[in-house]
């Protein structure tokens, strides 16, 4: 093999190595939100590093379920939360 190659192959399972490693890491906070939106209710759990980005996540997917559409998935993403609670894993 030409040493460009390895140096490919390397670079290659560096980055594979990173993927693994990144998606075993836990977050350290988990929220759960329920939103009520033009008449339904949906509520997810997510996990993350921090309070804001797990409760933000948690209301991102709470939304992709309960509405379609740019428009309607920025008005439900505004919506406050009817349930909300997040805690330290």
């Amino acid at each position: 093999m030409k040493w460009t190659s390895w140096v490919s192959l390397a670079g290659l399972t560096a980055i594979i190595g990173f993927v693994v490693y990144s998606s075993f890491q836990v977050g350290g906070v988990r929220c759960e939100v329920c939103i009520t939106f033009e008449g339904q209710e949906a509520c997810r759990s997510v996990d993350g590093n921090s309070e804001g980005e797990a409760r933000q996540a948690a209301v991102n997917n709470t939304c992709a379920q309960l509405a379609s559409g740019v428009t309607r998935t920025m008005a439900c993403e505004r919506t406050t939360p009817s349930r909300e609670h997040c805690e330290p894993k």
